[in-house]
């Protein structure tokens, strides 16, 4: 029996890892999970539901919190409790609010268990925080994205392709990521001693590509 693969990529925020992880799992046949998107659909959750901190949050509640996640021509799709939130979860409240929220640590346990059970019985790409040093230590491959703030905030600004926000305010919002996810208690920004650094700032996304494949190939 072939033993499933895991190829884990975490990184600083809008450094390109869910565009990665989405070519490596279309290049080899793997499912592809992004699991930034499932403490984003848990943030859509509590914001819709009137929670203004983590403070307010007890295990009960997040027992109503049903995750799952589809991956289909290219696109990856997250439920939450059976709605397709995809699109909401990308908007620039859930981009401020999603690094407090996904600080608790009942929030983190309940998308590890999500996250293990999608992976258990298929190879996976999966990026995200703390992936290669919690949810999957023993990750065949582990690769750790960064780049410049500025360089990341204009990738960012081109996908939200809003006008009511510019780009002052997506590289802020970065910049306070940045310092929120290096500094928290709970599952801080941490490349894995045995992961590959990759710093994408002055490559392109096929040149990134191509480095990944080169080290996986090897």
């Amino acid at each position: 029996m072939v033993k499933n693969i895991i190829i884990a990529i975490d990184g600083e925020a809008s450094s390109g890892k869910s565009t990665q992880a989405k070519k490596i799992a279309d290049y080899f046949g793997y499912y592809y999970l992004d699991s930034g998107a499932f403490y984003r659909a848990i943030t859509l959750f509590f914001k819709r539901n009137k929670f203004s901190s983590v403070n307010q949050i007890d295990n009960n509640d997040l027992i109503n919190i049903s995750l799952s996640s589809k991956y289909k021509n290219g696109k990856n799709l997250i439920y939450l409790n059976g709605e397709d939130v995809s699109k909401d979860i990308r908007s620039i409240e859930i981009s401020n609010n999603v690094s407090e929220f996904a600080k608790m640590k009942e929030i983190r346990e309940h998308v590890y268990k999500h996250l293990r059970e999608f992976s258990k019985n298929q190879s996976t790409v999966i990026d995200g925080r703390d992936i290669g040093t919690v949810v999957f230590p023993d990750a065949n491959y582990k690769f750790f994205f960064y780049a410049k703030p500025e360089i990341r905030a204009k990738r960012r600004f081109s996908e939200i392709n809003k006008s009511d926000i510019n780009y002052d305010s997506v590289l802020d919002n970065l910049n306070y990521r940045d310092i929120t996810d290096s500094t928290r208690d709970i599952a801080p920004l941490k490349k894995a001693d045995d992961a590959y650094s990759i710093d994408v700032s002055d490559l392109s996304i096929s040149q990134v590509f191509a480095k990944i494949l080169n080290i996986i190939k090897k």
